[in-house]
């Protein structure tokens, strides 16, 4: 056995103790090539832009701050050079070493740097409203902030929620109907919600009573909620124009903190969708997390069996579940007529549904997690238009693409191997 021990190659262990050929050290190698590539691409394609870019902090909601911030003024050749040299740094240090459980932080820090460099290099000679951007990031997560809770409530009880898309059309063309009907928007944003629960109902009952394939009835019913609305909405709103102009919110700015610079227009300058999102945010966390049932609604999802075994319904459970997430979903659907585009036209979620979806996955069934990563998302979509108006020389189509190529990028490479609920996409059989 010790004859055996010695006669293994050197070269098959480290100094660590990892197995160069594990995932671990496969995935910190991977990450520090990422890294120093990065600083690679940023010195060959960014650094040849000279001048100075200039970023506007100034308040764009019309409120009265106790006082406007100055314009930010950097030189873009020694931004740009000061992040390859952080980039590379840190893919040497992660090459040699790594980050350990700080990879993920570190690798966000160095995106956020390259994000900047690139603002940076592409503003070269002009402006560019930045706290324009990030007000416009938080109102384009808001769609997704919802989508994406409705999908952590309907997985974390183990059904599978791939039609967060159909729910939005639902709810977006419901909220308009009734939003101009009744011309009160309050009355709309509850229409919108009863309408994402109706999908979410249909869902339910496919996945739990006759146990259909999830992913086959997502499809089926993002199908339906496109070809009945775009049906209604030809047939019945274009005719009649009166019955697609809802009513729409308006933005309430909260006494003292709207005023306080940059802070102000970001966060307590917005129409009630934005603040609900926030706090939609927090009541799914305390639900699932600090409530009875949400230990149920968790317990059903990882392990249907023993939870029954206890005495807990599972099947009433799922449904309710899954009914709620149709309803936070319908909140986002009713986001696109009551506040962003104040009319209903066909397919006019594109695709966001399925973004929530991938919001979702990559805040890995976690309410805050799913904030973090719509954020993100919100940002490749302002970030997008901002661009558009400085004219940087990229094609328009590649901006107009740049959310969902994010959303590719973070899925596919940087999320690692998710772990979803046990139970989540198994129909369940009470024996």
């Amino acid at each position: 056995m010790s004859a055996d021990l010695d006669a293994r190659p050197a070269e098959s262990t480290r100094d660590d103790g990892l197995d160069p050929t594990s995932p671990l050290v496969t995935r910190r190698r991977a990450f520090g090539i990422f890294l120093v590539a990065l600083a690679a691409v940023t010195l060959l394609f960014l650094l040849g832009e000279g001048g100075e870019a200039t970023f506007v902090l100034r308040d764009i909601t019309g409120g009265d701050p106790y006082f406007q911030m100055p314009d930010l003024v950097v030189s873009v050749g020694t931004v740009v050079l000061v992040v390859a040299i952080l980039a590379a740094f840190a893919g040497g240090i992660q090459l040699a070493r790594g980050f350990g459980r700080r990879t993920y932080l570190v690798l966000g820090l160095v995106l956020a740097l390259f994000v900047f460099a690139f603002l940076t290099w592409a503003t070269a000679g002009s402006s560019l409203n930045l706290l324009a951007i990030l007000r416009l990031t938080i109102r384009q997560a808001v769609p997704l902030v919802f989508g994406a809770l409705a999908g952590v409530l309907c997985e974390r009880s183990g059904v599978m929620n791939i039609a967060i898309e159909a729910q939005f059309l639902t709810a977006a063309f419901t909220g308009a109907l009734v939003g101009s009907v009744s011309s009160n928007a309050w009355v709309g944003l509850l229409a919108g919600a009863a309408g994402g629960a109706f999908i979410g109902w249909l869902l339910a009952v496919m996945a739990i009573k006759y146990r259909t394939d999830q992913i086959i009835v997502g499809v089926v019913l993002i199908v339906f909620a496109t070809g009945l609305t775009s049906f209604l909405a030809s047939q019945l709103l274009t005719p009649n124009p009166d019955l697609n102009t809802p009513a729409i919110v308006s933005p309430i700015g909260i006494p003292v903190l709207s005023r306080i610079p940059v802070l102000g227009p970001l966060f307590f300058n917005h129409t009630i969708f934005v603040y609900g999102a926030f706090a939609a945010v927090l009541l799914v966390h305390w639900a699932l997390f600090k409530t009875k049932w949400g230990l149920r609604v968790r317990s059903v999802g990882e392990h249907p069996r023993a939870a029954d075994t206890v005495g807990i319904n599972v099947y009433r459970i799922r449904y309710q579940a899954v009914v709620l997430g149709g309803a936070v979903a319908g909140l986002g659907g009713a986001f696109f007529t009551l506040d962003s585009a104040a009319q209903f036209s066909e397919e006019m979620t594109a695709g966001l549904g399925f973004i929530a979806l991938a919001a979702m996955i990559v805040g890995r069934w976690r309410p805050f997690g799913a904030l973090g990563a719509a954020l993100i998302f919100g940002f490749a979509g302002s970030l997008s238009g901002g661009l558009a108006i400085v004219q940087v020389p990229i094609p328009s189509e590649f901006l107009l693409m740049a959310p969902y190529l994010v959303t590719i990028v973070v899925v596919a490479g940087l999320v690692g191997r998710p772990r979803p609920p046990a139970a989540d996409g198994v129909p369940y059989v009470k024996e």
